[in-house]
């Protein structure tokens, strides 16, 4: 049985990855900080953890690892946005977005290094559009997935020669939120809630394309319409991008 550990699996684009997988006969453990909706089965395995906490996170990996000392996929989907100029952004929101989608990520991508090894797995990494162009009042957001797709891209090179794949994903807009905003005071918002986005797509959609991409070993999977076009345009001719970006996005 193959082994599946999931950051941010216990809703939304996370948890349609986990389905998809359990499908397959895939044992998934689901690490969020909230697993109250998840019921334990052999492949289902809900793991509550604040991955910025260090001591939980080293606690929920052994537990794992006790139980599957090689692990064939970890997925790094576990974030939030923030949304607002840059002008009202302060240090510690900043920070806080890093702690989540960067760190958080790179802490896990630590402790399942050797045993993605031991299996010959797969990193995949949940970036987005924002990974690899600007994207308007996501200053923070795009910042910390830039950060993500660099260490991850780096990462590959390091750890081909162990066996392992290392996949990044860049998904555009997600609608696993949409009218559940509930944003906080400081701007920052679950993903999949932003209602400025374009041509969204569903959970289901997303995790069919990222996890076909995966199982090929492709090196990057732009997921929907507008990151595949989002994508070419902006390797042609990011000012370009930029004017589209702000047209579609800035004008509404």
């Amino acid at each position: 049985m193959k082994t599946a550990v999931i950051s941010g699996g216990a809703g939304g684009l996370g948890r349609a990855m986990a389905v998809r997988l359990q499908g397959q006969g895939w044992r998934c453990y689901l690490l969020d900080i909230d697993i109250s909706g998840l019921v334990e089965n052999d492949l289902q395995r809900p793991l509550a953890c604040d991955l910025t906490d260090a001591a939980q996170l080293e606690a929920t990996t052994a537990k794992i690892l006790s139980q599957s000392p090689a692990v064939d996929l970890v997925i790094y989907n576990a974030g939030i946005t923030h949304i607002g100029p840059f002008e009202g952004l302060d240090d510690i929101t900043l920070r806080k977005l890093f702690e989540i989608n960067f760190f958080a990520a790179t802490n896990m991508a630590r402790a399942f290094l050797r045993p993605v090894r031991a299996a010959r797995g797969t990193h995949l990494a949940i970036s987005s559009v924002a990974g690899f162009s600007p994207l308007f009042h996501r200053t923070a957001y795009a910042a910390s997935k830039h950060a993500l797709e660099g260490f991850f891209s780096s990462l590959r090179s390091e750890e081909a020669p162990h066996g392992v794949t290392t996949v990044i994903a860049a998904p555009s807009f997600v609608a696993t939120n949409i009218g559940n905003d509930a944003r906080q005071a400081d701007g920052t918002a679950r993903p999949g809630s932003a209602s400025d986005g374009i041509d969204y797509m569903s959970a289901e959609t997303a995790a069919a394309v990222i996890l076909r991409g995966a199982a090929r070993g492709a090196d990057f999977v732009p997921v929907g319409r507008v990151a595949r076009l989002g994508h070419l345009i902006h390797r042609a001719s990011p000012r370009l991008f930029r004017h589209l970006m702000e047209r579609k996005i800035a004008g509404q």
